[in-house]
Formats: structure tokens, C-alpha cells, sequence
């Protein structure tokens, strides 16, 4: 008996894109059952058709894949969206996912990707594009990153603060403390104790250090 195949909407305001996208998938045994021109006309083709799956261009005129992907994840929940894209943006990529999209592809790559990312989304899983993929990676390590510097940052006292701003200022320890009312050895201290509990030894780790998480200004 044979499966039903995959019934998939495409929609992008170029209709060679929509051509070469409709050769893939239907060379690859999908249905596309309806194109649309303008990210408007998804919600009311995807009533009438059904599709298992939407793909969506990001940037189309009247309304865009990203808003069509909002008012396809209210109104009808169940079809899977994949987003095309011609940017690797990290931005762009949580604005879609954050908009209901289930994957998000390049265009560059399209044609070898497109079957993958359709039979992956609608096994239940997210998709994207290998370059993509890496780009949220490094966003990831690096709020990681971030989350653990202002950790550390909790760690340090409030007059070991005021040093590490002196340091990443520029200022000498007699210049910090002058600045603060406080004696030259007290600076001194300070300053061994807040590089002990950063692991920081350098003057230009430290100022790097303060500029990251928002104790100084570049």
C-alpha cells in the first residue's frame, strides 16, 4: 500500500525560486499543493490545502514569512514551517523560530537540504542549515560566556569594584586610591584579592573583564 505523499506550500514572491523549489520536491516524491506569491495568501491556501508542511520565504512583500509564520502557528498549528533565507543572521534565526518556524534554511543550499529539513520537521525536530546550526552555537557559548563573567563579577566586593573600575580606567593604584579615600597598600590588596577570585592577572584582562560585563564603558 502506498503512502500518502507529503503535501508541502510554498511560498516566495520570485516565481523561478518557487519553480526550482517545486522541481526539488517533487522529484523527491513530495505534493506541493499551493504557491503563494506574498506571505498574505499563505494562511487562506493553507485552510483550503492543508499542507503538511509551509515553506516560507522570510522577506516578501505585503507580509512577510515571519509574520505569515505567526498566523500560520495560531490558526493552524499542526503544519510544520521551515523558513528560506538568504542570511545566516543569528537575529533573523531566533526572530523565526520565535515566530513559530520549526527550521530555518539557507537558499544557497536549499536544493540539497530542503528533503532533509521537511522529513526532519515533521518527525518532530527543529532543522537548520549546518552554517546556521554553528551561528546559534556560538550565540549560545557565548550568553554562556556571559552568564558566567557576571557570576564572577557577583563574587567580587563592592570596594574591589571600585578598583577593577580604577584598573580598567587606567588609573595607578596611588591615582585609585586617591580616588577613593583610601590608602595606597589598601588598593594594593584589592586588587590581589578580586585577581585571585577572577583568575585574572593582567591589567588587560582585567580591563577586558570590566568592559564585558558593563562596569566600565568602552
Amino acid at each position: 500500500m502506498t503512502e500518502n505523499p507529503i503535501r508541502v506550500l510554498v511560498a516566495d514572491d520570485h516565481a523561478m525560486v518557487r519553480e526550482g523549489i517545486r522541481s526539488v520536491l517533487e522529484r523527491e516524491g513530495f505534493l506541493v499543493v499551493g504557491e503563494a506569491t506574498n506571505g498574505t495568501e499563505v494562511l487562506p491556501l493553507a485552510e483550503s490545502q492543508q499542507p503538511d508542511v509551509a515553506v516560507l520565504d522570510i522577506s516578501m512583500p505585503v507580509e512577510t514569512g515571519l509574520q505569515a509564520a505567526v498566523r500560520l502557528r495560531h490558526a493552524l498549528p499542526h503544519i510544520r514551517v521551515l523558513i528560506l533565507s538568504m542570511y545566516d543572521n543569528t537575529e533573523y534565526v531566533l526572530e523565526s523560530v520565535r515566530a513559530g518556524a520549526h527550521g530555518y534554511l539557507l537558499k544557497d543550499g536549499a536544493a540539497q537540504e530542503l528533503a532533509t529539513a521537511i522529513r526532519t520537521v515533521l518527525g518532530g525536530e527543529a532543522y537548520f542549515s549546518p552554517a546556521v546550526a554553528a551561528r546559534l552555537s556560538e550565540a549560545v557559548r557565548g550568553d554562556i560566556a556571559r552568564e558566567q563573567r557576571n557570576t564572577d563579577l557577583d563574587l567580587l566586593t563592592g570596594r574591589e569594584r571600585e578598583v577593577l573600575a580604577g584598573i580598567a580606567r587606567g588609573l595607578t593604584n596611588k591615582e585609585i586610591a586617591s580616588e577613593l579615600g583610601i590608602s595606597h597598600r589598601t588598593v594594593e590588596t584589592h586588587r590581589e584579592s578580586l585577581m585571585k577570585k577572577l583568575g585574572i592577572r593582567t591589567v588587560a584582562g582585567l580591563t577586558k573583564f570590566a568592559l564585558e560585563t558593563g562596569l566600565v564603558e568602552g
